[in-house]
């Protein structure tokens, strides 16, 4: 089976925030754990939509849901290390897109990951993917879209 690779365009990251890794994220190969990694990936996206004034969940019902995440690792990370999380976003379409991350550890200026996590606007009242609100799609203009 091919193996999973994730490049993504410099320019399209627009927010970057640090995350320290815990002693409870290491796992019994005394690195950081992937279950960790995923809550990490998930409080930086959760970071970045607040930065941009970007509720999960509107009053409406309409809000934000992770459709897959893939993630590649490159270095190992440990305890007390401290992790750049640049975020951005891609590949919009009419109903959602991809929230992109590469992390990396600013101390030895090494790549630990890569991260793409897909969304789309889903209405919880009733149930079912909506169309990508104008207001999110205005606040990232220089996105691309795909058909």
């Amino acid at each position: 089976m091919a193996r999973l690779t994730l490049n993504f365009p410099e320019d399209q990251y627009c927010y970057s925030t640090h995350l320290t890794v815990r002693v409870t994220d290491i796992n019994g190969a005394n690195h950081l754990g992937n279950d960790s990694m995923i809550s990490m990936i998930s409080e930086a996206r959760a970071r970045f939509l607040f930065e941009f004034g970007i509720s999960e969940t509107a009053e409406d019902g309409t809000g934000i849901i992770v459709t897959d995440l893939a993630t590649t690792y490159r270095a190992e990370a440990h305890a007390r290390d401290q992790l750049l999380f640049e975020v951005g976003v891609m590949d919009f379409n009419k109903y959602g897109g991809d929230i992109t991350f590469r992390i990396t550890r600013p101390a030895d200026g090494k790549l630990v990951a890569m991260a793409k996590s897909g969304f789309v606007f889903f209405n919880y009242h009733d149930g079912r993917v909506v169309p990508m609100p104008e207001g999110f799609r205005s606040t990232f203009p220089q996105v691309n879209w795909l058909d």
